[in-house]
């Protein structure tokens, strides 16, 4: 299975980034995930035709299961995110890949954000989104247990859900 992790954080090896690769490697802990910062895109994804942005659209079209991880910015995900997701054509730009949409932030004050505000974007551009949203404590992510609870519980349906590529 290939497994990518996307990251919409506005800064470069943010706490964001880090919780994606735990989640990736907790979902699916024999496959290295490649990993997709955004911020290192720049203007590129501003615009149509960029190389480098291309690049990172085919991986994410290519890859079995995407961990798309965005900070909570202003109740919602990234600019940056949507900016990439714009990317993707409305329906099938991601047919055949298993999204699980991840969202940190510093209270549960926007803790359904995952499920209510990117989930829905990433079911409308054809992603399958069967697992529920994750959130995060941006501070506690890394030890409080959050993200292996959650494989414990969602590693066997992403297995049972693994999609093939034509």
């Amino acid at each position: 299975m290939s497994v990518t992790v996307v990251v919409g954080n506005p800064k470069p090896a943010s706490r964001t980034l880090d919780a994606g690769i735990r989640v990736a490697r907790a979902l699916r802990p024999e496959v290295e995930p490649a990993v997709i910062d955004l911020v290192t895109l720049g203007p590129g994804l501003l615009g149509w035709g960029d190389p480098a942005v291309g690049a990172a659209v085919r991986t994410v079209a290519a890859s079995e299961l995407v961990v798309f991880a965005s900070p909570t910015f202003k109740a919602t995900y990234t600019g940056l995110l949507k900016l990439f997701l714009e990317q993707f054509d409305g329906g099938t730009g991601l047919a055949g890949v298993l999204a699980v949409p991840v969202m940190l932030g510093a209270g549960p004050a926007h803790a359904l954000a995952p499920d209510l505000l990117l989930k829905p974007v990433l079911v409308e551009i054809g992603a399958t989104a069967a697992l529920p949203g994750l959130y995060l404590g941006d501070r506690t992510y890394a030890d409080d247990g959050v993200i292996e609870a959650y494989a414990q519980r969602w590693a066997p349906v992403v297995s049972a859900l693994e999609v093939k590529h034509a």
